[in-house]
């Protein structure tokens, strides 16, 4: 779609996409909080106008929004926490999109640039670049979803957890929880590069069987069976795990910490068995474990490492081209169907990384 350049002089005029006017967006606002397991109806999709952009603000036309089960957590009332503010009521819920520049009053962001940072899910977003804006560097050969996919949030977020914190090196164990999401399809395939033996906890028998024959997991762990996921991994790794990759927590993390070999290194990147509950997170009782195997668990956000993100995304770009790095993706076509698709990414009925196709 061609993009018509303009002067910051006619700049307050409908804008101008394809050579045709444009002065209407759309957006998916949060409705109200929601009570437990969320449902599309706690969203509304509608049409508003297109403002103005101000000083030092650029447009951008959204391709993709990534859906990333951690934004359920700041949807709920009384969760500001230092990092988000708690999402508020009747507007644009809170996303990480990939897009590219229409308009621009920010030298730092020319028209027809690609972008990816956060803002909304809107068709089209009014930025200033302040908030985690990256310029991509598109690589024609990769198809430009990759950029909020494996080269994007999940991606970066497998890289820099696995590599920062877990420090895998040849012969670990790597025990990774929803194994079969956006970050778990990709963190046992890094940990397979760097010659760990993998081991994916996942929801039924079948993904379980997806994460071996897809993923090249070595093993895999229904944590919906009957014998205690704590007793699974024993079975599996009798020696202890070196590396906890978690996405999930409560119990099911509380269970992996008996589970320790000396010195393991635990990844906190998520706790989705805890985003939907209305009380306290579910209490973790095995904390005496750090001390007696001389573990250690740290948390991350992707977002700490942003003067990395051109290292890292060179670096997986050249594992896709090699063949050696597979990021499973689902897309969903429409922004009207962005709440169905985030709540059924939310109740596991997805694989691999969620997006939505604007």
């Amino acid at each position: 779609m061609a993009i018509t350049r303009r002067t910051r002089h006619d700049i307050r005029q409908p804008y101008l996409i394809g050579g045709y006017p444009v002065t209407k967006s759309e957006q998916v606002v949060l409705l109200r909080r929601p009570d437990g397991a969320l449902r599309p109806d706690d969203f509304r999709h509608e049409e508003i106008d297109l403002p103005p952009i101000g000083r030092d603000q650029f447009l951008v036309r959204n391709e993709y929004l990534s859906l990333d089960a951690g934004f359920r957590k700041w949807m709920s009332a009384g969760t500001s926490d230092g990092y988000l503010q708690e999402m508020p009521l009747g507007k644009a819920v809170q996303s990480i999109v990939l897009g590219q520049v229409i308009e621009s009053l920010n030298p730092r962001y020319p028209v027809g640039a690609w972008i990816m940072g956060r803002a909304a899910w809107e068709r089209y977003s009014i930025v200033d670049g302040s908030d985690l804006m990256t310029i991509l560097e598109v690589d024609a050969a990769l198809p430009i979803y990759e950029y909020l996919a494996t080269l994007g949030t999940a991606g970066l977020t497998a890289y820099f957890g696995l590599f920062k914190i877990g420090l895998p090196k040849r012969g670990d164990v790597l025990l990774v929880s929803a194994a079969g999401g956006g970050v778990g399809s990709l963190v046992g395939q890094l940990g397979k590069l760097m010659g760990c033996t993998t081991i994916g906890i996942s929801s039924t028998e079948e993904k379980c069987r997806w994460l071996m024959d897809e993923l090249h997991y070595d093993h895999t762990i229904n944590y919906r069976l009957e014998a205690p996921v704590a007793q699974q991994i024993r079975d599996l790794a009798p020696e202890g795990i070196d590396i906890f990759f978690d996405n999930v927590g409560g119990d099911l993390l509380d269970q992996a910490l008996e589970c320790l070999a000396m010195n393991a290194r635990i990844v906190l990147c998520g706790a989705v068995s805890q985003y939907e509950k209305t009380g306290p997170h579910t209490g973790i009782t095995n904390l005496w474990q750090l001390v007696t195997q001389r573990a250690r668990a740290e948390g991350f956000m992707f977002s700490d490492y942003v003067e990395e993100f051109p290292q890292a995304i060179g670096k997986l770009s050249q594992w896709i081209k090699e063949g050696t790095l597979h990021g499973p993706v689902e897309i969903t076509q429409g922004i009207e169907n962005t709440a169905e698709a985030f709540c059924r990414m939310l109740a596991g009925k997805t694989r691999g990384k969620c997006l939505v196709k604007v």
